[in-house]
Protein backbone atom coordinates (compact mmCIF):
# COMPACT_ATOMS: atom_id res chain seq x y z
CA UNK A 1 0.00 0.00 0.00
CA UNK A 2 1.48 3.41 -0.92
CA UNK A 3 2.42 5.61 1.93
CA UNK A 4 0.31 8.71 2.38
CA UNK A 5 1.96 12.09 2.46
CA UNK A 6 1.30 13.88 5.71
CA UNK A 7 0.98 17.61 5.75
CA UNK A 8 2.87 19.57 8.32
CA UNK A 9 0.61 21.80 10.37
CA UNK A 10 0.60 25.41 9.25
CA UNK A 11 0.67 26.67 12.80
CA UNK A 12 1.20 25.35 16.25
CA UNK A 13 4.05 24.38 18.54
CA UNK A 14 5.48 21.82 16.08
CA UNK A 15 5.45 24.16 13.09
CA UNK A 16 8.76 25.29 11.66
CA UNK A 17 7.14 28.09 9.70
CA UNK A 18 7.55 31.46 11.33
CA UNK A 19 5.24 33.38 9.01
CA UNK A 20 2.22 31.07 8.90
CA UNK A 21 0.01 32.88 11.39
CA UNK A 22 -0.26 36.56 12.03
CA UNK A 23 -2.59 39.09 13.55
CA UNK A 24 -4.44 40.61 10.60
CA UNK A 25 -6.46 43.19 12.47
CA UNK A 26 -8.60 43.75 15.53
CA UNK A 27 -12.29 43.46 14.73
CA UNK A 28 -15.07 45.00 16.78
CA UNK A 29 -18.37 43.19 17.32
CA UNK A 30 -21.29 45.60 17.17
CA UNK A 31 -24.47 45.47 19.28
CA UNK A 32 -26.12 43.21 16.68
CA UNK A 33 -23.22 40.72 16.82
CA UNK A 34 -21.89 41.72 13.40
CA UNK A 35 -18.25 42.10 12.39
CA UNK A 36 -16.53 43.42 9.29
CA UNK A 37 -13.57 41.72 7.66
CA UNK A 38 -11.18 44.44 6.48
CA UNK A 39 -11.26 45.08 2.72
CA UNK A 40 -7.53 44.39 2.29
CA UNK A 41 -7.95 40.94 3.87
CA UNK A 42 -11.06 40.19 1.80
CA UNK A 43 -9.17 41.15 -1.35
CA UNK A 44 -6.13 39.01 -0.47
CA UNK A 45 -8.36 36.03 0.41
CA UNK A 46 -10.55 36.57 -2.68
CA UNK A 47 -13.68 36.79 -0.51
CA UNK A 48 -16.56 38.39 -2.38
CA UNK A 49 -20.11 39.40 -1.48
CA UNK A 50 -22.29 36.31 -1.25
CA UNK A 51 -19.41 33.91 -0.51
CA UNK A 52 -20.13 31.36 2.21
CA UNK A 53 -17.64 30.90 5.03
CA UNK A 54 -17.68 28.03 7.52
CA UNK A 55 -16.98 29.11 11.09
CA UNK A 56 -15.11 26.46 13.09
CA UNK A 57 -14.70 26.93 16.84
CA UNK A 58 -11.97 25.47 19.02
CA UNK A 59 -12.48 24.73 22.70
CA UNK A 60 -10.03 24.48 25.54
CA UNK A 61 -11.05 23.65 29.09
CA UNK A 62 -14.74 23.86 28.12
CA UNK A 63 -14.53 27.38 26.66
CA UNK A 64 -14.36 28.52 23.07
CA UNK A 65 -10.92 30.02 22.63
CA UNK A 66 -10.44 30.36 18.85
CA UNK A 67 -12.37 30.63 15.62
CA UNK A 68 -11.30 29.71 12.10
CA UNK A 69 -13.04 30.82 8.92
CA UNK A 70 -12.84 28.48 5.92
CA UNK A 71 -14.36 29.12 2.52
CA UNK A 72 -17.30 26.72 2.35
CA UNK A 73 -16.45 25.45 -1.14
CA UNK A 74 -12.91 24.59 -0.02
CA UNK A 75 -14.24 22.84 3.06
CA UNK A 76 -16.66 20.80 0.92
CA UNK A 77 -13.76 19.75 -1.34
CA UNK A 78 -11.70 18.58 1.65
CA UNK A 79 -14.65 16.61 3.06
CA UNK A 80 -15.13 14.89 -0.32
CA UNK A 81 -11.40 14.05 -0.46
CA UNK A 82 -11.55 12.60 3.03
CA UNK A 83 -14.86 10.75 2.84
CA UNK A 84 -14.93 9.85 -0.86
CA UNK A 85 -12.71 6.76 -0.54
CA UNK A 86 -14.64 5.63 2.54
CA UNK A 87 -18.00 6.05 0.82
CA UNK A 88 -17.14 4.31 -2.48
CA UNK A 89 -19.24 1.24 -2.89
CA UNK A 90 -21.94 2.42 -0.49
CA UNK A 91 -25.44 2.91 -1.77
CA UNK A 92 -27.70 5.70 -0.61
CA UNK A 93 -31.22 4.67 0.30
CA UNK A 94 -33.99 6.93 -0.88
CA UNK A 95 -36.76 7.63 1.62
CA UNK A 96 -39.36 4.92 1.39
CA UNK A 97 -36.77 2.23 0.48
CA UNK A 98 -36.69 0.78 3.99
Amino acid sequence: MPRRKTREPCCGPDSQKKDCCRLESLITVDERGQMVLPKELRDRANIRAGDKLALVSWEKDGEVCCFTLIKADLLAERVKELLGPLMSGWTVMESGDD
